[in-house]
């Protein structure tokens, strides 16, 4: 328990460090932080990137790093029975989603913590619930339990785990993560918060302008 609410203190501290940086600038000379761990050499930084993943998604395609090459993407944790924050969640993902239609390098992804009730057909449904249709906009994921879970907590830096005293059975970050062309890090935004979400889709074309 007391791991689990230092991971969510953490991610707190860090959405708070990533709208704190550049928050006011205009986009055209607004830099986005390299967000997690570093490891630094005399000559060089290696920053943190997303590490190596391959789950299914709603249309029963396998979806990895490699499904991200060249883009921008925007990830976040849910469940479909989630009875608390993920609504918020989804509606301002759905945001982000129609004002991605017709830009190419961007896309969403949302990892089921719940993948033994959320198999492909009630993750399809959900979508079209939604309205995504566009599946390779966004991508809803489900997989071996364990394997999401430790992908939250290392690299994305987000909780996500079982919890029976949680509405709903499951307790998981409300963030939005922001990861670049590189799968580097670049910003965490409170997912249940239009005015974040502002920020956030400002952000993606500070990122669109990097290259």
């Amino acid at each position: 328990m007391k791991k689990r609410k230092f991971e969510i203190i953490l991610a707190v501290i860090i959405a708070a460090l990533a709208v704190s940086c550049g928050g006011s600038q205009e986009s055209g000379d607004k830099k986005l932080p390299y967000l997690g761990r570093h490891e630094y050499s005399e000559t060089d930084t290696v920053y943190h990137t997303i590490a190596d993943f391959k789950f299914v998604d709603q249309d029963s395609n396998w979806v990895s790093n490699d499904t991200f090459k060249d883009k921008i993407y925007v990830a976040d944790f849910f469940f479909t029975s989630c009875p608390t924050i993920c609504p918020k969640m989804d509606a301002q993902m759905l945001r982000i989603y129609d004002s991605i239609q017709n830009v190419s390098d961007v896309a969403l992804v949302s990892y089921t913590i719940d993948p033994k009730h959320d198999s492909v057909n009630v993750l399809k449904e959900f979508a079209l619930k939604l309205g995504v249709e566009n599946t390779d906009k966004w991508h809803f994921l489900t997989g071996d339990k364990d394997a999401i879970y430790q992908l939250g907590q290392t690299s994305y830096m987000v909780s996500a785990s079982e919890d029976p005293s949680e509405p709903g059975g499951y307790i998981h970050s409300g963030a939005f993560i922001l990861v670049d062309k590189n799968k580097h890090i670049r910003g965490i935004y409170d997912g249940t918060k239009p005015d974040d979400v502002n920020v956030l889709m400002k952000d993606i074309e500070v990122l669109r302008k990097e290259g």
